[in-house]
Order: structure tokens, then sequence, then C-alpha cells
């Protein structure tokens, strides 16, 4: 990293953060509150270490209700699976210190590794066992008959502080998961109608590949923001199922989208109708206030598109050329595409309609499979052994230094190298909690040293602790700033470390200040030299696995369903854009071709479902399948740079030759999906290459 590099990290916290809006001032108002209520029970409880019930607060703190209680949710299993290791092993193996930090640093790479393969707020609860068996287990190191009684104690101040803010957040002005779902979703539908309508006229190529790259990730949000919800209301269990199918339909359209804009050149006279019909829908739908109130008209003007799409034609008889040089089947090919867009949007439209007035659902409906997740398993091994080793070295140094203050260098290295392994930029991630705690530092000085030990109480303690948190937490609502702003607050908190009793002494407040600040540099170092991640090779690897799962499209004998493959396959691409992003413009074709692979998917399980349909004769049928062969070979063995083997030709003249024989509409359907996975193979042939992962 550069030192223009760490000067640019430096300076994100000192920009955007003016003009909070309402929902940031209850946001921040709401936090501190709790964070205020929490110490003070801490305080009546005669905590040892009141400090922690209030950090917690801050740690758990989140705009939306649901995600504060998930997140408290996970973070108190999380805290008591770390007691519970931590006893056992301290137990176990105490009386050696040695043999100790060696299986503390072994079983933080455990959880490392099993945070790494799950999804916020899990893999937070995960990381959190580790590191918490760390910071119980070292203070009782030549004491180990008091184990028991830290955890405990640690767990009890974890768990008021959970209560306090979820309590709070409940409560107080607060602001609903399934609220947010529902406003997320009504702007992603104009997202939509916004990427469709550059996508049918021509747009700027940038901005529908920035706006291809948020409904992504929304949609990713929205699959998150259901566990938040129902954990906040039970009730909301029945509208989980509309909000999951509700993702599948908007991914889909959005593909069917990409796929318009992708081949739109040819303009007879059965195709300009419809183009027109659907830019002139988006294009209303995006520019009409509150046009997603009443849905009703939209949705049957969307069937009515439908519909027609899906009508067979007047094509002439001869199989040349026509009109101006468009093919039957490549006009039934973009008007098939056409009729699936405008069934996807309707779908989804009748998927917020079902979340604003739920209905109960029948039991059979609920047997649908979760949304399913990508998970790198390279990667996950390779932050676990990063965290154990950089935990394990540092307590080595410690153990032989006999330096008091290292232990709490040891802490801050296991949680850093844990909790940040799996980001897509740990590096970045970690400097931005360094430069948190860092500007933390004087702020605590001032108050824990100076003020209070000369004005003491509570009183007191608020006024001066109150300007500096209320910023804080406004810097927490603002996504761009949520992690320096967090570390601020939360290291500001263990700098102060308040008690009701608070003394003038310098020393050790800076000896174990410096001891956190190294331990951050050393985690930061850690990710740099130690198994440095390189993202190109996590972009092959990503890669790999989604045309190895179009192989499996192609040959497993059980037809999986679509919503399981769209589930996966932009849970992918999700996990692909940030390391893309790392990549420069060489990752663009990756990017492109990812999204290309999720039609090529689609298309397959269309031409798998045409195999089953009785009125398809039977050498189409051995034709489909012979495809299906060749398609799989050529995805898993064909590496870049070498010519592409027959399996794009073939397609073609099976398409040519399926049109020749057949006008039915099924059949010139089947030539389109051909016809579409060939031109997607074509667009982007290094992506349907093997790499060298």
């Amino acid at each position: 990293m550069t030192w223009a590099r760490l000067k640019e990290l430096a300076e994100i916290p000192l920009r955007g953060l003016t003009q909070p809006t309402r929902s940031d001032w209850i946001f921040a108002l709401r936090t501190v509150s709790a964070g205020l209520i929490a110490l003070l029970a801490a305080y009546a409880l005669k905590l040892d270490h009141p400090q922690w019930a209030m950090m917690t607060v801050f740690i758990v703190a989140q705009p939306v209700a649901g995600m504060v209680l998930a997140k408290g949710f996970y973070r108190l299993l999380g805290t008591l699976a770390g007691g519970l290791a931590a006893i056992g092993i301290t137990s176990l193996f105490g009386a050696n210190p040695w043999l100790l930090v060696t299986v503390l640093a072994l079983w933080i790479g455990v959880c490392t590794l099993v945070s790494s393969l799950l999804r916020n707020p899990e893999a937070y609860g995960a990381a959190l066992a580790g590191y918490t068996a760390m910071i119980i287990s070292l203070p009782a190191l030549g004491q180990p008959h008091i184990v028991v009684e830290l955890a405990i104690a640690r767990c009890a101040e974890i768990v008021l502080g959970i209560v306090c803010a979820g309590v709070t957040s409940r409560l107080i002005l607060p602001k609903l998961a399934a609220d947010a779902i529902i406003s997320r979703l009504k702007r992603s539908i104009l997202d939509l109608a916004e990427y469709a309508g550059g996508a049918f006229s021509d747009g700027d190529p940038a901005s529908l590949a920035a706006l291809q790259r948020k409904l992504i990730a929304d949609a990713q949000t929205l699959a998150e923001m259901r566990t938040y919800a129902r954990l906040e209301a039970p009730s909301f269990a029945t509208s989980a199922h509309p909000v999951r199918r509700t993702i599948g339909q908007l991914l889909w359209a959005l593909s069917a989208a990409r796929a318009l804009h992708s081949h739109r050149r040819p303009k007879n006279a059965a195709l300009i109708p419809m183009r027109s019909e659907l830019k002139a829908f988006v294009g209303e739908l995006a520019a009409t206030p509150g046009a997603l109130d009443d849905t009703g008209p939209w949705v049957a003007r969307l069937d009515a598109i439908a519909s027609k799409a899906r009508e067979m034609p007047d094509l002439p008889n001869d199989t040349g050329p026509y009109d101006n040089g468009e093919d039957k089947v490549g006009t039934i090919t973009r008007l098939t595409i056409a009729g699936d867009f405008a069934e996807a949007l309707k779908q989804v439209m009748r998927g917020l309609d079902a979340l604003r007035s739920p209905v109960s659902r029948k039991s059979s409906e609920r047997g649908q499979p979760a949304l399913v997740v990508h998970r790198d398993y390279q990667a996950a091994w390779r932050n676990a052994v990063r965290a154990a080793l950089a935990t394990l070295l540092v307590a080595i140094f410690w153990l032989t230094t006999k330096w008091s203050e290292a232990a709490g260098t040891v802490i801050l290295v296991a949680v850093v190298s844990s909790l940040f392994a799996s980001r897509p930029d740990p590096v970045q991630s970690a400097w931005g909690f360094f430069t948190g705690t860092l500007i933390a530092l004087p702020f605590a000085f001032l108050v824990g040293q100076v003020a209070l030990p000369a004005l003491p109480g509570f009183g007191w303690f608020t006024l001066f602790v109150v300007p500096i948190l209320v910023p804080a937490a406004l810097g927490m609502a603002n996504p761009r700033h949520v992690g320096v702003a967090t570390a601020f607050a939360i290291n500001f908190l263990a700098f102060l470390s308040p008690h009701q009793q608070m003394i003038y002494d310098p020393g050790p407040f800076f000896a174990g200040s410096a001891s956190i600040l190294v331990g951050i540099l050393i985690a930061i170092g850690v990710f740099i030299v130690v198994l440095p991640a390189d993202p190109w090779v996590t972009v092959e690897r990503i890669s790999q696995a989604m045309r190895e799962d179009l192989a499996r499209l192609c040959l497993h004998e059980r037809i999986p369903r679509r919503s399981a493959f769209e589930s996966l396959a932009y849970d992918r691409i999700n996990q692909l854009m940030p390391q893309v992003q790392q990549t420069g413009r060489k990752g663009d074709p990756m990017l492109g071709g990812s999204i290309a692979a999720v039609t090529v998917g689609l298309e397959v399980l269309r031409l798998r479902q045409a195999q089953l349909n009785s009125a398809v004769p039977h050498e189409t049928v051995e034709s489909i399948g012979n495809f299906m062969r060749g398609l799989a070979r050529e995805l898993l063995f064909r590496r870049p740079g070498e010519p592409q083997t027959a399996t794009v030709a073939v397609a073609r003249q099976y398409a040519a030759s399926i049109a020749q024989r057949s006008d039915r509409l099924e059949m010139l359907q089947i030539a389109a999906s051909l016809r579409i996975i060939a031109a997607a193979m074509e667009d982007y042939p290094d992506f349907f290459a093997k790499g060298r992962v």
C-alpha cells in the first residue's frame, strides 16, 4: 500500500459528514440514550467492566430495529460460545501458557473459517466466538480458577448492552425492517424501470452498468433483511415467502432487460411495436410520482404485454432472410425475452402488493428452498490460517518478553484479523478501524484523564460524552463512514473506560492505548504480508464456480429449481463485484460474462424442460442432449485463448434446422434458446473458458 493510498484512507472520515437526515438524528440520539442507560444499569449492578455494556450498544447499533435484534442475537450467541470455549480451553490447558495460547489461536482460526463461510449477522457471531475466548482467557492466565467468573461477568455486560439497544430500537421511533423492505423494493422497481428504459434506448453504458450493480446488491440486501424482519416480528414469517419469490423475479427481469439490450439490433415489423411498448411503459413508470402506490393498472398493462409477446407472430414460411435480414428464430428469441421481462416485472409488483397486504399462506408454500449463497472455501481457509498464525506469533512475543501491555495487542490482532478477514478489501477496512481508533484517543484523554477526575459524577459524564458520541453516531448512520465512526465510538469508550470513580493516571492510559493501536497495525501488516489475497485469483475462482454450475445444469439428471439457480448465480455475482472493482478494466469482461452466464443458465433450464415436453419430437430431444454434453465440455475444459469448440456453431445449426422443420411456437422457442446461448458465449468467449484456477 502506497503512502498516497494511506493518506487517502486517512482523509475518508473528513468527507461527507454534513446534512444528516431526520432518521439519522433519531438513530444517533436513540443510540446514545441506550448507551447511557446501559452504563447506568451496569453501575447499579456493580459490574466489573461497565464500559462493555455501553460499548455493546454501539457495536450492535443499526438504523433498522430488526438489524439491531439480529446483530444482538448473534453477538449473544457468539459471546456464549466464546465464553464456554474459554472455560473449556483454560480448564484443560491453563497450567501451560504456551499450550494455552496455541489452542486459543487454533480456536480463533476455526471461528474465522466458519465466519468466512457465513454472512452477516451469522458471520459476526462466529468471529466473535473466536476472539471472545481470547478476551476472557488471557486475564485468567496463571489463575484458571477465575475464568468462570470472568465469563459470567462478560456475558452479563454483553446481555445488558444488547437488551438496552434492542428495547430502545424497537420502542423509540423505530425504523422497522418490514417497512425498509417495502421501501427498498419500491426503489428497486423504479431502478429496474430506469435501467430498462436506458437499455431499450441505447443509454449510457457506464450508467447502465452502475444501475445493474446496484440492483444486484439491493437484491442481496433484500434477502438479508428478510431475517431481520422475522426477528423483529415473528408474524412477518408469512411475508418472508413473497420476499424470497420477489427477489428471484426481480433478478429475472434484470437478466431479460440486459439480454434485450445486448441483442437489440434487428428492427423488423414484429419487434418494433413490442420494443416501443416496453420502452413507453418503463419510461412512464420511472417518471410517474407515486407510481407504485397502486400497482393494479401497471400489472394489467404488463399482463397484456406478456400475452402479446407470447403470441405467434405473422412470419413468412421461407427460412431465408426477410425484411431487413432478421430470421424468424431471432424474432421469436427477442419476443420470448420481452415476454419474460414483462412477466417478471409483473410478478415483482405482485410481490410488493403481497408485502403491503400480507395474507396467511398455505403450509405447502413454505417448502420453497432457501436462498442459496456462494461459499469460497479457499478464501475461508486462507483467512483462518492468517488469523491463527498472526494471533499465535504475537502471543509468543508477549510470553517471551513478558510485556504486560502486549496482552492488549494480542487481543486486537485476534479481533481485527478475524473480524475483517472476509471483507473484499480487509486492509482498507482495518485501516478505517485504525483511523477511527486514533481519532478517539485525544478525545478519550481529555474526557477521562482531564475533565472527569476534576468533575466526577454521572451528570458531568453525560455532559462531556454526549457532544462527542452524538456526532459519532451520526457518522454511524452514514454508510460511507460507518466503519470509521463505529471504531471511533467503540474505542473512545474503551480508552475512556468509564467507572464511577475516575482518576488521573496517564501512564496506564497511554500504555493500553499504544497496545491497541499497535495491535491494529500488526493486523494490517498481516493482511498485507501473510498469504495476501489476489483479487484476480478470486475473480477467476468465482467464474470457475459459475461455469461448473452451468455444466451441472447441463448434465445433472434432476432439473433444479429456477429460483435456486438464480439465487446462487446472483449471489456469486454479488461476491464478484467488489473483487472486479479492484482489478480495473481487466475485470469488466468477467462481470459482463457473469451476467451473461445467468442468461445461459436460464436458457439451459428452458431446454431441459423442453426435453420433458411430449410434443417435442424424439430427434429434437436427442439433439438437445447432445448439445448439452458438448456445452458442458466447452465450459469445463476449454482455456482462454484457445479457439471455441463446435458448441456455438452446433447451437446455431440446431436452431436453423429446427426452424426449417417446424413453425410450431414451442419448437421455435427451443431454437431461440439455442441462439441465446450461442450469442452469450460469442459475446464473452474468455469468461466461458476454463481459467488457471
